[in-house]
């Protein structure tokens, strides 16, 4: 099968993988500001990550009014602000790359393949996307909060191989599986392959496919042995 386009996961797949503890800490500083108990607030943000995943709540001053009402508080305009600085922040900090992510996609580039990505995320990575290193290396990216639809929805499959321009029949995906989008990949064409980074068993990820049984790929830098034609 010809490959003319590689499609990658955003979180856990071209970063890192983002612990419990992590999470925890990353919550208890954007509730800070906000006077409230850092579990009630982490408990708060994951509750509402199907609407803030699909763009329901707004960008992230208005999703942070739309909690704090849930939770009973009201801190004032001058706490908001700064605890959506304090997450904005935290948020910037998981969007660190793999140290072979930049080699791989420029190495993928360098091939004559189209590169994508396809993410489920909330408003920070989209208003941060510009300002990321991969951007110039990204051909096309989707992501759920901009499109309003989750993983493993076909026409967000569908949509990045339009934007690609390339047949989904043609593309390689890769992801650490959650949100069922290596199912979803497979069931639109794509050939996937779930990342099995040293990390993935600490990631704390949604609905990860924990039981795929198809193949698996030690690292972003595999993805290049696919494109061998020993291979």
């Amino acid at each position: 099968m010809p490959v003319t386009g590689v499609i990658f996961d955003f979180f856990g797949t071209l970063t890192h993988s983002t612990p419990t503890h992590v999470w925890d800490e990353h919550a208890a500083r954007s509730a800070k500001p906000l006077g409230i108990p850092a579990l009630t607030w982490r408990a708060a943000l994951d509750a509402s990550f199907p609407e803030r995943a699909v763009g329901h709540l707004g960008d992230l001053p208005a999703t942070f009014r739309t909690l704090l009402g849930r939770v009973g508080a009201d801190p004032g305009e001058e706490a908001l602000l700064a605890a959506c600085a304090a997450r904005l922040a935290a948020q910037r900090e998981l969007f660190g790359l793999r140290a072979d992510a930049v080699s791989t996609l420029t190495a993928l580039r360098e091939r004559g393949l189209r590169v994508g990505v396809l993410s489920d995320c909330t408003v920070e990575l989209a208003c941060t996307w510009p300002d990321l290193p991969l951007c110039d290396l990204v051909d096309a990216r989707v992501l759920s909060c901009e499109e309003g639809r989750r993983k493993p929805d076909p026409e967000l499959f569908q949509k990045i191989a339009r934007l690609l321009a390339v047949d989904p029949r043609d593309c390689l995906y890769v992801g650490d599986g959650g949100g069922d989008e290596l199912t979803g990949a497979s069931d639109c064409g794509m050939r996937a392959f779930m990342l099995r980074e040293t990390d993935w068993a600490d990631n704390d990820a949604h609905s990860r496919e924990t039981d795929w049984r198809g193949p698996f790929l030690p690292s972003l830098t595999a993805v290049l042995s696919i494109l061998d034609p020993a291979h």
